[in-house]
């Protein structure tokens, strides 16, 4: 099959980027194949070979695809310096919505492929240098209007703190929703971030609301 012309390449790729994206949102980075994609758009495997020649542009392209697709999703707005916009930053990328919970779902499911690859876990550890530079200014701000417990608290290592906890929270309520409901989700949260604040200290216990992991109703 000769490969599209320039103009019909362009126009076309939007679709093919589409069919990814159904592909994904369906099966995950596990049923990410060129025979899904081509089903998805009813053409032929050889038609993608032009797009994707080997199984790997294809994941890179995809993971190049969500990164694009999660930049570019509503966003709360930041409502004040500081905290507050560390606060809003990281309850965009929890799972609260059915949009952002299928959007992480995706996210957790390219994992092992990136794992498998050098030039692909480097990229992804790029992701995650970007978010935490998104977060950092904040916590920056957040040291000069003290709203932190070390007014000489390295925002580096706070950022990195941050989005830990934050992901390690996404993971757990996509394996167990039930358990961490939106309203337990953003209580933990608040929870993490009041740790971090004035007072915050040794004999500083999370408080025990109800339905909270680890409570007497959870």
């Amino acid at each position: 099959m000769p490969p599209p012309a320039p103009g019909d390449r362009e126009a076309r790729r939007k679709d093919v980027s589409e069919a990814v994206w159904a592909v994904l949102a369906d099966k995950g980075f596990g049923g990410l194949t060129l025979r899904a994609v081509a089903a998805a758009m009813n053409g032929s495997t050889g038609m993608l070979m032009h797009y994707f020649p080997t199984k790997r542009a294809l994941i890179a392209h995809a993971l190049d695809l969500l990164e694009v697709r999660t930049a570019e999703r509503p966003r709360r707005a930041r409502p004040a310096e500081g905290l507050p916009s560390v606060r809003a930053i990281l309850l965009d990328i929890l799972p609260l919505t059915p949009d952002d919970t299928a959007r992480n779902r995706i996210w957790v499911s390219s994992w092992d492929l990136a794992l498998a690859d050098e030039g692909l876990a480097g990229e992804q550890a790029g992701r995650y240098a970007r978010l935490r530079g998104m977060v950092r200014p904040h916590l920056e701000a957040a040291g000069r209007l003290h709203q932190l417990g070390d007014a000489n608290a390295d925002a580096e290592q706070l950022a990195a703190a941050a989005v830990a906890f934050t992901h390690g929270l996404v993971v757990q309520a996509l394996f167990d929703p039930d358990r961490f409901p939106v309203d337990v989700q953003t209580a933990m949260l608040d929870d993490f971030l009041a740790s971090l604040g004035p007072g915050a200290g040794a004999d500083r216990h999370l408080s025990r609301r109800p339905g909270l992991p680890g409570s007497a109703a959870g």
